[in-house]
């Protein structure tokens, strides 16, 4: 705690930093609200790292700071926390609610289960499929939590010891990376990208929707689902080829369940009547002044009209994690403001001021999975993504390339437990180490960035993506 505290104070009361001069010989000063935001980002960053406090609160302190220390206006600021973004994750996370109150995870995990049969590779792929497809609509924090002790009855079909097994740490750890495939499809998935599109909104002017995400994005997170169960059939290949008695045992807690209740139908009409909306936005041009957030609310009013939550169950909403948005959301804009991200962007582009433009968006991509393993990959694109944008136009690629290929590197933090929610829930388990999982996690961020290599080369292009500005 000390420490970040100590890194704000240092930049705040430093003496000024010389200017920045970009290839054309344009200057970016760094204003004393520049360096301050910058030193606003070493503490959130320790403190969101270390988790010296909740790290919704050390998102309110982003906001609060920047009031106090007069880095910019208290109305600017506290309004960054009713962004639209934010709601939209709000309302992701209370979908998320809905799917596991209702039980509708169950029945689909149940049915799947039993469909997949009793071959361990096979049972692998389904849980790697499921946990991806759920990730298209909710949140894949919440995905995790709801498919865990599903996954913890299925390890103990597998093993009646609590010994670790090399089935167990695939299931496991491949949870938690199938969760970061799956979450980049679909913007109900996680909320970086409805944090990425706002500031593309923002810096470049042209919007993004539903319907793009996911264009780009699903051949990719089908792509990472596909080889991440490849590579851990080969790096922890199951101990045995069969698992006798779960398809039973899944037939029998399906039938447990009963027919589709009234809540689970009405759940599964109203979510889905979202999602279409959210898509026929890209394709409608009538209805494209409609937000995207307002859209994705409607459901939040509806399971309360419907009776289908309680206020308890509103109690029960993570506002650690809206909160958490709300301050990278609030850092991002001052970063982008006070001209700390363009300073920045300038500085870093000596780097880049002779690299081909695939060399300057894999540097992007390698720094912001760096970051995203290091503090929360929402704010890790926060802080990222304006820099790059800004760096894009100096080495002729577009805008786009860089969005995506940074919301994909943000989406799957491979290496350490505290780069993701899923990876901690994971580890509950006790099925690896954090040795182990980094282990997995560095040949698994190879192939990551080699799929992104390819996409951003050939694949994206192909489809359609612009590569230059």
């Amino acid at each position: 705690m000390l420490l970040g505290a100590a890194l704000f104070l240092v930049m705040y009361f430093l003496p000024e930093l010389p200017a920045a001069v970009d290839p054309n010989g344009k200057s970016f000063p760094l204003t004393f609200e520049g360096k301050a935001a910058l030193g606003l980002f070493l503490l959130t960053a320790v403190w969101w790292v270390a988790e010296v406090i909740p790290i919704g609160i050390t998102g309110i302190a982003a906001g609060v700071l920047q009031s106090l220390f007069l880095i910019r206006p208290a109305r600017t600021v506290l309004t960054d926390y009713m962004d639209p973004s934010v709601w939209f994750i709000f309302a992701s996370l209370v979908i998320g609610t809905v799917f596991s109150k209702t039980g509708l995870t169950k029945r689909m995990a149940y049915k799947m289960l039993s469909a997949v049969g009793e071959r361990t590779s096979l049972i692998l792929l389904g849980c790697f499929a499921m946990t991806a497809a759920l990730t298209l609509v909710m949140a894949h924090t919440a995905v995790a939590a709801t498919v865990y002790p599903l996954f913890v009855a299925v390890h103990s079909l597998y093993s009646d010891e609590d010994k670790p097994t090399r089935f167990g740490k695939a299931l496991f750890i491949g949870m938690a990376f199938t969760a970061g495939a799956g979450s980049i499809i679909t913007l109900l998935g996680s909320a970086r990208a409805a944090v990425a599109f706002g500031f593309y909104k923002d810096i470049s002017g042209r919007g993004l929707g539903f319907f793009e995400l996911s264009y780009y994005m699903l051949p990719l997170g089908a792509a990472m689902v596909l080889l991440l169960w490849g590579f851990f059939m080969v790096y922890c290949p199951p101990e045995r080829k069969n698992l006798p008695g779960l398809r039973e045992r899944a037939q029998r807690f399906s039938a447990q369940l009963g027919p589709v209740s009234r809540d689970e139908a009405l759940s599964l009409v109203i979510i889905f009547s979202a999602v279409a909306a959210l898509s026929v936005r890209s394709f409608v041009p009538a209805l494209s002044p409609l937000d995207k957030s307002a859209v994705l609310l409607v459901t939040t009013v509806l399971f309360f009209v419907f009776k289908i939550l309680t206020l308890e169950d509103l109690d029960r909403t993570s506002w650690n994690i809206v909160l958490l948005f709300g301050g990278a959301m609030s850092i991002g804009f001052c970063l982008w403001q006070t001209g700390a991200a363009q300073w920045l962007a300038v500085q870093w582009l000596a780097w880049f001021r002779n690299a081909p433009g695939i060399v300057f968006v894999l540097g992007i991509a390698v720094l912001v999975l760096i970051m995203t393993n290091f503090i929360m990959n929402v704010a890790a694109i926060a802080v990222t993504l304006p820099v790059a944008l800004v760096i894009a136009p100096y080495v002729g690629v577009s805008g786009e390339l860089v969005l995506f290929t940074s919301l994909a590197a943000a989406g799957m933090p491979f290496l350490l437990l505290i780069g993701a929610a899923p990876n901690a829930i994971a580890y509950a388990s006790r099925q690896f180490t954090q040795r182990e999982f980094l282990a997995a996690g560095v040949p698994a961020s190879l192939i990551l960035m080699g799929m992104l290599a390819l996409f951003a080369a050939v694949v994206w292009p192909a489809m359609g993506m612009p590569t230059a500005p």
